[in-house]
């Protein structure tokens, strides 16, 4: 499995700070070299469904791999994992959807996207 290095894990920090910044700042959300606030709100949008997307892939991955070697193991407890998968999977999902919303409070409720 691969590490995540330093310099990504501080970008995506700085992306998400100045995306911060760039809802803050005045004057119409436009600065003038030309709308860099709106690039910036619109790419933590595209962060936060990406992140989120991504994190809960893994997770989702990795219950569904330990659910069917629990049932290679016990194929009698294949009832009860299956239902607990699908549960956990479930709330796996749910956060995904919460990046999705995060996204479009972002595109839609911001004063500086028009």
């Amino acid at each position: 499995m691969k590490k995540v290095s330093l310099g990504s894990v501080l970008t995506v920090l700085v992306l998400l700070a100045l995306s911060s910044l760039a809802m803050a700042s005045e004057g119409g959300g436009e600065v003038a070299a030309g709308g860099v606030n709106k690039a910036l709100i619109c790419l933590a949008a595209a962060l936060s469904v990406g992140i989120a997307a991504l994190g809960c892939g893994i997770g989702m991955g990795s219950g569904i791999g330990g659910a069917c070697s629990g049932i290679a193991r016990n194929p009698e407890a294949s009832g009860k994992i299956t239902v607990t998968m699908i549960i956990g999977l479930a709330l796996i999902e749910s956060l995904t959807i919460y990046g999705l919303v995060i996204s479009l409070i972002l595109l839609f409720a911001n004063p500086l996207i028009k």
